[in-house]
């Protein structure tokens, strides 16, 4: 079915796979020798990076995009940080959508009043603003924006358009904020891994089946981890680019950086049915093309798949499952144990009845599920059948209204909706746990991104918990037509008779403000009462002390236990009232610990010593000055802040605010074995945190001092083997290191935070950004 090849591998005229260890093979195929270097230029992935490229040095990229994207819990701390480095108008396309915080239920006004903000924010920079319930995020983008040979930047990890031929990148709000200066993307260039696509899905697998079987086998092992995936071979041919844009947007659960994909007629017709035939042309890699890696895929050997609690990659295909189903789902719960901590009891074996599996609820949603191909597929196998009376339900979110339009004049909705399913509105909420959350110790199904652990809405430390199980649209809708017994798409005999998609522009003409290149600098920016300015953050000193104010040995933390999705988003405005969730399902203690940290350093910035309101400062102090060379440095000149150390942290969302909420309550570093994802160490450091590494397990714990001497000369050097001391009972050396930094990200931990380091660039030129 998939499997991956060791080492690199050549492509040529893009059908045949020649290992790099066979690589005198070429010449008998092209008649000339490899040349690597050479080749490596031929992929697509460097045809559009070269072209987006600012630099001059492609091995050392600063990119430019061509647009970019935002939604409602991410656009208000963008814009809001971009006024404040002295931004004047959006320089190029910015779409504003209102599809996460889009049902207004919580929190009072404050959901609606960042809607408001966006749309004044739109009018004055020149933006374009796609209000609540027209359309997810992504698949806006995708029906008016994306196009061949494009670069698009969003603060959404699920911003991939690579089926339509651009490479898309989900990064947190800082990145996005220096292309609104006019600034670049900085980024080494990425390794490139082939995706090869043979053969052709059987009817009934879906693109959620084929990510899931991707996933799997690509996850683990970091096979494509920060690399582009770039999907070639026969196999592109017999998907509709529909179909390929849901296997596109779970590349982000790999941990690559972006995709993309070779284009042909079928991009070209998707593209002008939405009246953008002119955004097409024609991607293939060269006649020889090497790349890092390749996975192999045969598409006809992948069955329909379902990812188990409580990742992407846990996955199995129903056929495996359904055989090994006592011993499969007690590992799972196993897992739930550790989750619940003892305050909720998660259970997946009391579910199985007469052998099968009884699930509580299906939802085909977002992104991912919602497309029309996912929706038309589910109606069809429900047409004549019931989702039954008893505790199963089943809800369907159309991604945008243009496709909520075509499936009503279909007929689709109501076959839905006669089987008793309940329709809604496009709304990206059942994705992160602000929507259709089950009932407690409730098993829900997904066509949606992610199943991390809360991501459904339930709260552990409450005794409430729930999970979710990611599958296609067709295995869900066969799952109900059999009333909530887990059941295969390959049951039904119902799939591949799709009626081609009609795409009416009327709700996009008539709702969405377009306002590119139509800024107003006369407008008023509208204000609710939860939207909050950042606080003032200091620039780096010269030494730092650090508290360990939680240690993570989980070997991946996600973003979600960082700072929870869900309701908690509703603060997202408000950088002082979401800190107070940092970390709150994984170490509830972590805030208390670390504003008392911050207490101690805004004492020392306002000149008192910290070791007069911390007794156990004194004998910090005094272990300070023992070390050699540093017999003369004084408290004034060190900084305090807290850390936290997690092995692997950063998986999952492009959320800047699992860095920030950190920082605004005294955060002041990271240590980590590794960092799951680019997006989340390049969060770190936006946020003037140090992003630290370390080899050696750490000989820390919680309440542990650790001082670093000179870091900001060591911040002007090569970045390892930076000496550390770990403070208290005894004194021990350790060793640290900081990854390969830019220039300008040295400049910005430097400078306190990148609003701190793009004041002090227009201090020194006030005419740079107008």
């Amino acid at each position: 079915m998939i499997s991956l090849y060791e080492g690199g591998v050549y492509l040529v005229n893009g059908s045949q796979i020649v290992p790099e260890a066979e690589a005198a093979n070429v010449k008998a195929l092209l008649g000339k020798d490899a040349d690597k270097e050479e080749a490596r230029k031929g992929t697509i992935a460097y045809s559009i990076l070269k072209e987006h490229n600012t630099s001059g040095n492609m091995d050392h990229l600063k990119l430019k995009f061509d647009a970019m994207a935002s939604h409602d819990i991410t656009f208000v701390g963008i814009v809001q940080t971009a006024k404040a480095s002295g931004m004047e108008r959006f320089p190029i396309p910015y779409v504003l959508t209102n599809c996460h915080n889009t049902l207004c239920a919580v929190g009072g006004t404050i959901n609606e009043d960042d809607h408001m903000f966006g749309l004044s924010a739109a009018k004055k920079y020149g933006g374009i603003y796609v209000p609540p319930h027209i359309a997810v995020i992504h698949q806006y983008m995708r029906e008016m924006m994306a196009g061949c040979g494009k670069m698009i930047l969003g603060s959404d990890s699920h911003t991939r358009y690579g089926a339509l031929g651009t490479m898309a990148v989900g990064e947190g709000g800082g990145e996005l904020v220096k292309q609104l200066l006019c600034d670049t993307y900085d980024v080494a260039y990425p390794g490139v891994v082939a995706v090869y696509l043979e053969g052709r899905p059987m009817p009934g697998v879906g693109p959620q089946d084929i990510a899931l079987a991707i996933i799997r086998s690509v996850f683990k092992n970091g096979y494509v981890k920060n690399k582009v995936m770039e999907f070639v071979g026969p196999g592109v041919a017999s998907m509709s680019t529909d179909y390929r844009n849901g296997v596109d947007v779970m590349t982000t659960e790999t941990t690559c950086l972006s995709s993309i994909w070779r284009t042909d007629e079928d991009t070209k017709q998707y593209l002008s049915l939405h009246g953008r035939e002119d955004d097409y042309r024609k991607l293939d890699p060269a006649e020889l093309a090497y790349y890092d890696g390749c996975v192999y895929v045969d598409l006809s050997k992948v069955k329909p798949m379902i990812a188990l609690p409580f990742h992407p990659s846990n996955t199995f295909s129903i056929d495996e499952l359904n055989e090994n189903l006592g011993d499969i789902l007690r590992e799972v719960e196993k897992e739930g144990e550790k989750i619940g901590k003892g305050k909720a009891l998660f259970t997946l074996t009391d579910k199985i009845t007469n052998g099968k599996l009884m699930v509580q609820q299906g939802v085909i949603a977002g992104c991912a599920g919602g497309n029309y191909t996912n929706v038309i597929e589910a109606a069809h196998a429900l047409k004549g059948r019931s989702c039954g009376w008893d505790e199963f339900s089943l809800a369907v979110y159309p991604s945008s209204q243009p496709v909520f339009m075509d499936l009503v004049k279909k007929g689709a909705v109501s076959d839905l909706m006669e089987a008793g399913a309940i329709i809604r509105t496009a709304f990206c909420g059942p994705c992160f746990g602000a929507g259709d959350t089950p009932c407690n110790n409730g098993l829900s199904i997904r066509h949606t991104t992610r199943n991390f652990p809360n991501r459904e809405g339930s709260k552990p430390g409450n005794g409430q918990m729930a999970a979710v199980a990611l599958m296609d649209a067709r295995s869900i809708a066969a799952t109900a037509a059999n009333g909530g017994i887990l059941t295969s798409a390959l049951e039904l005999d119902c799939w591949d008779s799709i009626p081609a998609y009609e795409f009416d522009s009327a709700s996009y003409d008539n709702r969405v403000y377009q306002g590119f290149g139509k800024s107003d600098s006369e407008k008023e920016l509208v204000y609710g009462p939860n939207i909050k300015d950042w606080p003032q953050m200091s620039p780096l000193s010269d030494h730092i002390l650090l508290k360990v104010c939680s240690k993570i040995m989980d070997p991946v933390t996600t973003t979600d236990e960082l700072i929870p999705s869900g309701e908690t988003s509703s603060y997202r405005s408000n950088p002082l009232g979401l800190a107070e969730f940092t970390l709150s399902r994984r170490d509830p203690e972590y805030v208390g610990r670390t504003k008392e940290v911050d207490r101690l350093e805004k004492a020392r910035v306002q000149g008192t010593d910290p070791a007069e309101l911390e007794p156990e400062l004194k004998v910090i102090f005094d272990q300070i000055r023992k070390l050699s060379g540093q017999e003369a440095v004084k408290p004034a000149d060190i900084e305090i802040g807290s850390m936290v150390y997690a092995v692997k942290p950063g998986d999952g969302s492009a959320r800047e605010q699992a860095a920030s909420c950190q920082r605004v309550i005294g955060g002041l570093a990271n240590i980590t074995k590794e960092y799951a994802t680019k997006r989340y160490r390049s969060n770190v450091i936006n946020w003037g945190m140090l992003p630290f590494q370390m080899e050696a397990a750490p000989e820390f714990e919680v309440g542990d001092y650790i001082y670093v001497p000179g870091i900001r000369k060591l911040l002007d050097g090569d970045l390892k083997n930076i000496k550390a001391y770990v403070l208290g009972t005894n004194v021990k050396e350790i060793t640290l290191y900081l990854a390969d930094m830019t220039p300008e990200e040295r400049e910005i931990v430097k400078a306190g935070c990148l609003i701190n380091f793009n004041r002090n660039r227009i201090q020194k030129n006030p005419a740079r950004n107008k």
